[in-house]
């Protein structure tokens, strides 16, 4: 009787180490399913940013993703970076707690404006440049996430949702440079606002006209050293795929123009407003570039983290061509600059958003983090990129 009870208690314990071992072999292949799905998941982000051609020594990665239609940044002294958006009607906080290169929340500041694209920081102050005015919210580093109200700056801009959405900056003199885009492909307006740079007092007053002749730029920076304005400025439309070139001007006092309407990429006459003035009446580019390309946010770079050879060199975002028979841009361009400020070069940076005539990401903006890494926006793919440079 006790042979059989102890082959019982055998089979027992043998059943139980059968099913305890189909249990941990299901649980492996569960946890082995689970880590295959998320590699996957991984392979998809890193096939996509594999696809980014640099320079030697540098790196792609995502600082953020769901940043819906992320367009204008600025980068407050903790680091928070706040995303103004265009075809959105919000604004957001983009936080790196612990400070790795990557954004840990993304936080929705405010809603319901119209194309928040440009934003500005001054004084612990956001300004948000809408369509017909600029508002500020006070005190935004101790508010940001508690939706908090603003205040009207100036709201007296055209209304015109034509080249309405604005990239807005304060210079050197601490007064904010707000720009109005011409309202047309090509037109002559009675209104000196059009076409313009303007500036204002932060708290909106002595609003004036800085630049002429600018038909839409959506980016501009200073240099470092001469403090001299830079600004990208798209060209009018149908003339061709390869007519006219955007440009990168500069701008050295008030009141110079630039060429619009009447004279594009400082030698093309305009066909239809060309004939009533000369193009050497204007200011010419420091340096023409991708025709159609939408060159908006430009920066120079002022970080320690790239190569000396970088410093005080400009790094431009093109959107990419909206309109041309072959797709043009999508990329991070360089312009060379000399101790002088000219131009000698003009040459991408990174490149890889247009894949086979279509693309998966759009560049917008550009950013020099504290640490030297780069920041880039895409309102495409709702994403902030972070390029970074190792030594070998």
């Amino acid at each position: 009787m006790k042979k059989i009870k102890d082959l019982l208690l055998l089979s027992g314990l043998l059943f139980s180490l059968g099913c305890d071992s189909k249990t941990e072999s299901a649980t492996t292949a569960t946890t082995s399913e689970t880590e295959t799905e998320t590699a996957a998941a991984t392979a998809t982000v890193d096939e996509n940013l594999a696809k980014i051609k640099l320079p030697e020594g540098f790196q792609i990665e995502y600082y953020a993703q769901d940043v819906e239609n992320a367009r204008s940044m600025a980068l407050s002294p903790s680091g928070v970076l706040y995303v103004g958006t265009r075809s959105n009607d919000k604004v957001f906080a983009v936080v790196d707690k612990n400070k790795d290169g990557k954004a840990d929340e993304v936080i929705e500041i405010a809603a319901g404006l119209n194309s928040p694209n440009g934003v500005a920081l001054k004084d612990g102050d956001l300004y948000v440049a809408e369509i017909s005015r600029v508002i500020k919210f006070p005190d935004i580093e101790n508010t940001f996430r508690n939706k908090p109200k603003y205040e009207i700056v100036n709201d007296k801009f055209p209304t015109e949702g034509h080249h309405g959405w604005k990239y807005i900056a304060f210079g050197p003199d601490g007064k904010l440079y707000v720009p109005v885009g011409a309202p047309c492909n090509i037109c002559k307006s009675e209104k000196e606002i059009y076409a313009s740079i303007t500036r204002m007092n932060a708290d909106g007053s002595g609003l004036e006209v800085y630049a002429h002749g600018v038909r839409n730029t959506v980016g501009f920076d200073w240099h470092p050293e001469s403090k001299n304005l830079y600004f990208t400025d798209n060209g009018r439309d149908m003339l061709g795929d390869n007519t006219p070139a955007d440009e990168l001007n500069r701008a050295t006092k008030k009141g110079e123009h630039f060429g619009y309407p009447f004279c594009h990429a400082g030698t093309i006459s305009d066909p239809e407003f060309g004939s009533q003035r000369n193009c050497n009446d204007f200011v010419k580019p420091v340096q023409t570039l991708t025709p159609h390309g939408a060159a908006l946010g430009m920066k120079f770079y002022t970080g320690n983290q790239f190569p000396d050879a970088y410093k005080n060199q400009v790094f431009v975002a093109e959107h990419g061509s909206w309109n041309r028979s072959e797709k043009i841009g999508y990329r991070i361009m360089q312009v060379s600059m000399d101790a002088s400020g000219n131009a000698t070069g003009y040459k991408p940076f990174a490149e890889g958003w247009l894949q086979n005539g279509e693309e998966w990401g759009r560049p917008v903006d550009v950013v020099i983090d504290k640490d030297g890494s780069m920041l880039i926006s895409d309102d495409k793919n709702n994403a902030i990129y972070r390029i970074s440079y190792k030594k070998s």
